[in-house]
């Protein structure tokens, strides 16, 4: 068991004080992937919206600097930070304000491991979107930082030992529509407040990654699972899907690999485009070769990319640990 941690240790974690306490009363976890579970049930399911926005203010603007920002905040910033020039930095701060003018709150992205030309480009994406959209998105990003320190709060805790807990069962996460009654009057007041003021969008708006990313993390360590090999396939038969009966079929066919970085990113797994063919794709993640005594010799993740989707993004992490791993659809 971890130790029973406070809500101020949870708030370090994720700024929304009703999270923290919902966290400090689910608490002790039995592991970090039990705490994880319960973080995303917590702040996707039982946080309300003045909860999110309080987590949103909590999060300084990328590249900005003050004696006030968090020793996490400055580690996950620091290749933004590393890769920024000074007509770069005078950019994002312009964009930030422009952001920040439509929707009411910061720019929030998961910035660990991310230049800031690839920030840079994200951040004139989703300004073209619509608030309801964004405030979604924004809510899918902090909770990947949640994720990350969650991981550094148990690592502070010297918990190093693999889990040996069964895998508690995954929850869904509501989606922007099943809350668009509770958040949209807050946002459109928004969205009309800055309509008079939006400025022209300029700058190249299209991928700056491929439409299929991945990331590793170890949950029984609390760290990035670094040296992972990562293979992305599609399913080449047009006429018939993909069935559990066919998962050694040779109709799947390699389309990359690559092995996770120190931040348990991989690297390209496919080209950079626009529009992703449409149809149905695996991962598979050679989890026996990263910890020889786990239960599983590899894991495989298979999703369907549909026609109506093709411009879209598909993150697809696994949280793994020796005797059990979770995973779900980022952005």
């Amino acid at each position: 068991m971890e130790p029973l941690w406070k809500e101020q240790d949870y708030l370090s974690c994720c700024g929304s004080k009703s999270f923290a306490k919902e966290m400090a009363a689910a608490s002790p976890f039995a592991d970090l992937d039990h705490a994880l579970q319960s973080a995303r049930e917590i702040w996707f399911n039982k946080i309300d919206v003045n909860g999110w926005l309080e987590a949103f203010a909590s999060h300084p603007a990328i590249g900005a600097a003050s004696p006030s920002i968090s020793q996490w905040s400055k580690e996950e910033q620091s290749t933004a930070l590393a890769t920024a020039t000074d007509s770069t930095v005078q950019e994002l701060v312009e964009w930030n304000a422009r952001y920040r003018a439509k929707f009411g709150f910061v720019f929030l992205i998961c910035a660990s491991g991310r230049g800031t030309l690839e920030i840079l480009a994200e951040l004139k994406k989703r300004y073209l979107n619509r608030p309801i959209v964004e405030f979604e998105i924004a809510a899918q990003e902090n909770m990947k930082i949640i994720e990350l320190r969650l991981a550094k709060l148990f690592k502070t805790q010297a918990r190093t030992a693999p889990s040996m807990t069964t895998q508690l069962p995954a929850t869904q996460s509501d989606k922007a529509g099943d809350r668009i009654g509770i958040v949209g009057a807050h946002l459109s007041a928004v969205a009309k407040a800055s309509a008079n003021k939006s400025p022209e969008i300029s700058g190249n708006s299209q991928r700056t990654r491929p439409p299929i990313t991945t990331h590793v993390l170890d949950v029984a360590r609390g760290s990035p699972a670094s040296g992972m090999e990562v293979h992305l396939e599609m399913w080449k038969d047009t006429l018939q899907c993909p069935s559990f009966t066919d998962r050694d079929s040779s109709k799947w066919m390699l389309v990359g690999s690559s092995v996770t970085n120190t931040d348990g990113r991989s690297g390209p797994l496919m080209g950079i485009v626009d529009y992703i063919t449409p149809g149905f794709y695996r991962i598979s993640f050679n989890t026996g070769k990263y910890v020889s005594s786990g239960f599983f010799p590899f894991v495989s993740i298979v999703f369907e990319v549909r026609e109506n989707e093709r411009s879209e993004h598909f993150h697809v992490p696994l949280l793994y640990s020796p005797f059990s791993f979770t995973t779900y659809r980022g952005s």
